[in-house]
């Protein structure tokens, strides 16, 4: 069954939901749309039901496939001129979040001409962020990033070569087409890693410091469903119910930290930009080493956290508890398993301060804080 809702945006969620994408294209007056995507995704066979379906509705597609796995400026600046040249007036991004933000950027990029820097939500750069671009559909082929309900683009900028979160309400997707079958089969690492960037999102969100109630309970229950069906999901493919149920926990925690994240995801991005992590590893090998350093300063939330998972309410049992999840589902437990280098921490402290998620972090954070994590991480 196929369910239309409304939280934050329009929502189609179900198996079989690709097959509406011609019809909502159509009824939002496009004709030509942009699939903004990944090689990966395209050799998996999931760009071309997206197509059929444009195909059975009479349009046509133009397919930019050229994303990659941590999107930088000069992929954004290529599918913009690639809409432009083929008089397309519709972006429709399939694949992760680096596929589904490159998709956003480059909408922001067909109607406002600065360049992509200017837009970086640590300077403000929301504020100059219109509502006059093109209409979007985003299609998750993972369970992780939620990206498809998210207002931020995260693009890897030439100015500052770091990942800069580009945020606006305006940045949103018109719709997110949500169909669990487009994860059906996925490897097991990348279900894992892309999991834990859920099972991260929502832990962060509900820790976070600023007030609402709203995106704590979405949060709650998302880190919830992460921790009933991940293991599931990796352990089987085909598990239709597991890999529903990780696609809802993608997208409630991407509701969720519009509220706010904390110190693991500046901890990641420098780790994607520098290193050339996969962002959902980064977080889940982060994640055990924040959770100890933050105890002291939520132990309540903690608390609501560790009844929520069926964890017990004692100190470092919910690290311990996310630690032995990891080894359950395959992630490595150190950075140096990984590839990262103890000589990369020194570029990667000042990042990982730049990076505005640390702000909301329930314990504040100096760069020898930093630097603590990444070595404790080793």
């Amino acid at each position: 069954m196929i369910t239309r809702f409304a939280f934050p945006t329009n929502v189609l969620f179900g198996p079989g939901a690709v097959g509406e994408i011609g019809a909502l294209v159509k009824g939002s007056g496009g004709t030509v749309a942009l699939i903004v995507s990944d090689p990966g995704v395209v050799g998996a066979g999931l760009v071309a039901p997206v197509q059929r379906s444009l195909e059975a509705a009479g349009l046509f597609s133009v397919l930019h496939d050229g994303v990659a796995p941590n999107p930088l400026e000069e992929n954004v600046e290529t599918g913009a001129a690639l809409f432009r040249q083929e008089g397309c007036d519709f972006v429709i991004g399939v694949g992760g979040g680096s596929a589904l933000d490159a998709a956003k950027a480059i909408r922001l990029r067909i109607t406002h001409s600065r360049p992509l820097i200017d837009y970086d939500d640590n300077a403000g750069g929301g504020e100059l962020i219109r509502s006059d671009m093109p209409r979007m559909i985003a299609v998750p082929t993972t369970a992780g990033t939620g990206s498809e309900v998210g207002r931020s683009a995260v693009i890897i900028c030439r100015a500052n070569q770091r990942k800069t979160v580009i945020f606006s309400p305006h940045l949103m997707p018109s719709y997110a087409v949500c169909d669990p079958e487009m994860t059906v089969g996925m490897p097991p690492p990348i279900t894992a890693a892309t999991g834990m960037d859920a099972l991260t999102h929502n832990i962060e969100a509900f820790l976070s410091t600023p007030y609402h109630p709203l995106a704590d309970a979405i949060a709650l229950y998302g880190a919830r469903l992460c921790a009933e069906n991940l293991a599931r999901a990796v352990e089987s493919g085909q598990d239709r119910e597991a890999r529903a149920n990780m696609m809802m926990a993608a997208m409630m925690g991407a509701t969720a930290f519009q509220k706010g994240l904390g110190v693991t995801h500046s901890l990641a991005h420098p780790l994607s930009s520098v290193a050339g992590i996969h962002h959902g590893l980064a977080n889940a090998i982060l994640l055990p080493h924040v959770l100890e350093f933050n105890a002291s300063a939520c132990q309540s939330r903690y608390r609501d956290l560790s009844r929520t998972l069926n964890v017990p309410d004692a100190s470092g049992a919910l690290s311990e508890w996310v630690r032995e999840l990891n080894r359950k589902i395959g992630i490595p437990a150190a950075l140096g398993e990984v590839g990262v280098g103890r000589d990369m921490i020194a570029a990667m402290v000042p990042k990982a301060m730049e990076d505005g998620c640390h702000l909301n972090n329930p314990r504040p954070c100096s760069a020898e804080d930093m630097r603590a994590l990444y070595q404790a991480a080793f």
